[in-house]
């Protein structure tokens, strides 16, 4: 259930990720998610996968339709893939 959200673009600025979706995530504030964080919106799931991949994510945020995603020691196309993969999913209830 649930429909798979497209990534229309992403791009990397140092150890940022920027990636670009089709979906409204939030409304017009912005959300920091901490890796601790029980969140049961979809910033809060979004955010608690990303952290989960086990790739050294340190800040997640969201803000409408772009999720902006930092790390130490920038992005290899691999990692990038993997937050992708996270974000298209992070509507679907069933895997």
């Amino acid at each position: 259930m649930g429909q798979s959200v497209e990534i229309r673009a992403s791009s990397t600025i140092g150890e940022t990720l920027i990636v670009d979706t089709d979906r409204s995530l939030t409304g017009q504030d912005g959300r920091t998610p901490a890796p601790d964080a029980e969140g049961a919106d979809a910033p809060g799931l979004l955010a608690k996968r990303l952290y989960g991949l086990g790739l050294g994510i340190d800040r997640v945020f969201v803000l409408q339709n772009v999720v902006t995603v930092r790390r130490q020691g920038g992005w290899d196309e691999g990692a990038a893939g993997r937050v992708a993969d996270a974000t298209k999913t992070c509507l679907n209830f069933y895997p």
